[in-house]
């Protein structure tokens, strides 16, 4: 009798609006039970490290891949049209909540900071100009590649038309990008996002030192 007593007083998450109260102040009168389709489960708190993942069997036999803990994922450059998988290093930022940025927790919308060396190798490759500063012990490529007079014009070419945001330039010389993710880890599995440029960038920033200020205070 017991159990059962304690079965039926168990809370489960609802997405249902009868237990809310209404605008006015006043109680709704509950006309029925809680149905299986408006059941809502735990958040995953998605955290840094080695990839794990489980699978959530949901309505209709789809399934839900929850992301437990990821290290890495896609993020592209928009204005150079590149992609590359890259480390995720840390988060910085969650306009949500700081509590989220402490316990380094991925979700959508979060500002992470992700390893440059990728988009670094692959402007080197695209422009023939490197990057960033240079570590000591590393040795000069360019003088060990050759390449030809149509592969060199059409670099300078290239070099022509580009013109490379100078905060972004600032973050290469640290070899760390700031980017934006716009997946949603605990429901895809997977934290792919966007590097931030321009005004978004200018944004962010802003943000960031005007928390650090208040941290300070």
């Amino acid at each position: 009798a017991s159990s059962s007593l304690s079965f039926r007083n168990s809370m489960g998450i609802s997405r249902d609006k009868r237990h809310k109260r209404r605008a006015t102040g006043g109680k709704r009168p509950i006309h029925q039970k809680k149905r299986k389709y408006e059941l809502g489960r735990q958040p995953a708190m998605t955290k840094l490290g080695a990839k794990r993942i489980h699978l959530v069997r949901c309505r209709g036999g789809n399934l839900k891949y929850r992301g437990l803990r990821l290290e890495a994922g896609n993020f592209s450059w928009g204005s150079e049209v590149c992609t590359r998988k890259t480390r995720i290093l840390s988060v910085v930022y969650n306009a949500s909540n700081n509590e989220l940025v402490r316990t380094n927790t991925l979700v959508k919308g979060a500002i992470v900071q992700i390893d440059g060396t990728p988009f670094r190798d692959w402007y080197k490759r695209h422009y023939g100009t490197s990057l960033g500063n240079k570590k000591k012990g590393d040795k000069d490529e360019e003088a060990e590649v050759k390449k030809s007079k149509s592969v060199e014009t059409k670099m300078a070419k290239r070099q022509e038309a580009n013109e490379l945001e100078a905060k972004l330039a600032d973050q290469f010389n640290t070899g760390r990008l700031y980017a934006r993710l716009s997946s949603r880890p605990g429901q895809i599995g997977r934290a792919d996002g966007y590097i931030l440029e321009g005004k978004e960038l200018d944004f962010y920033l802003k943000k960031m030192i005007k928390k650090r200020g208040a941290a300070k205070a």
